[in-house]
C-alpha cells in the first residue's frame, strides 16, 4: 500500500536524521488509518449526492404527475416502479432511467442529471445515446418514437413497448 511505503520511508528519513527519537511506525499507521477513516467520512458527506429515487421523486413533484402517470408512460411494472420507491439500494438500468426521463419529458440537462444521479451518462460517442439526445432535443418523449428512432440504426429498442 502507498501510504505504508510512504510512512516507511519518513520514519527512516526522520530517523536518519533525528537518531535519538524513535518512532513507533504501528502507532503512526493506526494514526493515519484513523485520519484517512475521518476524511473520507467528510468527504463523503460534503459530497455526496441525492439517490436517484430522491431526483427521480422530485421530478415527479415538480413537475405535478403522480406515480402511476410517470411508470405507465415509461412502461415500467408497477412492481419495478415500487422497488425504485421502496429501496434505497436498488439500482435500474440505463434504459429504466432514460424511459423515465422521457415519461417526465425532461430537457437533456434535467436527463442528465437524473441518469447522474443513477451512475450514468448520455456519451457523444455511442449511437444509441446520440439518438436518445436527438429526442430530448426535439422534444420526442414517446416511446413509440424513440424506439422507432433506434431501430432507423438498428439498434435494440429502449423499452419493449406493448404490441
Amino acid at each position: 500500500m502507498l501510504v505504508e511505503k510512504i510512512l516507511r520511508e519518513l520514519q527512516e528519513y526522520v530517523e536518519s536524521r533525528l537518531p535519538i527519537q524513535v518512532f513507533d511506525l504501528c502507532e503512526s499507521e493506526s494514526i493515519s488509518k484513523e485520519i484517512h477513516a475521518i476524511e473520507i467520512e467528510d468527504y463523503i458527506k460534503k459530497n455526496r449526492k441525492p439517490t436517484f429515487a430522491e431526483v427521480l421523486f422530485r421530478f415527479i413533484d415538480q413537475k405535478g404527475y403522480n406515480d402511476s402517470d410517470i411508470y405507465k408512460k415509461a412502461m415500467i411494472d408497477r412492481r419495478h416502479f415500487s422497488k425504485i420507491r421502496s429501496n434505497p439500494e436498488y439500482r435500474l438500468g440505463k434504459n429504466t432511467a432514460i424511459a423515465l426521463a422521457l415519461a417526465l419529458e425532461l430537457t437533456k440537462k434535467e436527463t442528465e442529471k437524473l441518469l447522474s444521479s443513477a451512475g450514468f451518462s448520455l456519451s457523444d460517442n455511442d449511437t444509441f445515446d446520440l439518438v436518445i439526445q436527438f429526442c430530448l432535443e426535439k422534444k420526442i418523449y414517446d416511446l413509440y418514437d424513440v424506439n422507432e428512432a433506434l431501430d432507423y440504426f438498428s439498434l435494440k429498442p429502449l423499452i419493449k413497448v406493448p404490441e
